[in-house]
């Protein structure tokens, strides 16, 4: 409750110029604190947070909470639907989201997104896309096989060329599937 009264706070303060910027601030926050309680209730249940979301959707401007879940073989309607239920009592509890939203908790799908050094790592060898906010070599979207994965970079080989991205350079990264292997 403390939080809030300092977001409140905050928000007097804040030049309209600078709102959004501090609008993003404040959604980061949120976003982290989600992604902590969620690990929590996932690791219970032997599933990985993958991603997590909290955005504006639709004319209305109404907010949607995404989560994303996995675990080896995938996680099923049943799993999915316990943690929405632990999670969304929790949220509420601890009045952790600001105002309404919809919460939807999912698999990430076939082609899945990449966030953390771990999930790289568990697909050496296999198709990924990444699109950086930079140019690397004149180019910002790579298409090809993750070669290697350290805590600070990764190397994509596309088309018979290395690239490494520092994680800071990824805008967006998800495995491919390769529907004709």
């Amino acid at each position: 409750m403390v939080e809030k009264t300092t977001l409140l706070e905050l928000r007097l303060e804040v030049g309209s110029a600078r709102f959004f910027c501090f609008w993003a601030m404040v959604i980061d926050r949120t976003v982290s604190r989600i992604w902590e309680v969620a690990t929590q209730i996932a690791d219970g249940e032997g599933m990985e947070v993958v991603d997590v979301e909290l955005r504006r959707e639709g004319s209305r401007g109404g907010r949607v909470l995404r989560l994303y879940l996995d675990k080896d073989g995938g996680p099923n309607i049943d799993e999915l639907g316990r943690i929405s239920r632990q999670l969304s009592e929790l949220l509420d509890t601890h009045d952790i989201v600001e105002g309404s939203y919809t919460l939807e908790v999912s698999s990430p799908g076939i082609n899945r997104p990449l966030k953390k050094p771990e999930h790289f790592r568990r697909f050496i060898g296999k198709r990924v896309r990444v699109r950086t906010g930079d140019m690397i070599d004149g180019r910002r979207s790579f298409l090809g096989i993750l070669s290697e994965t350290t805590d600070e970079k990764i190397k994509v080989e596309v088309e018979g060329k290395q690239y490494e991205i520092p994680f800071s350079m990824i805008e967006k990264s998800n495995y491919e599937h390769d529907w004709s292997a």
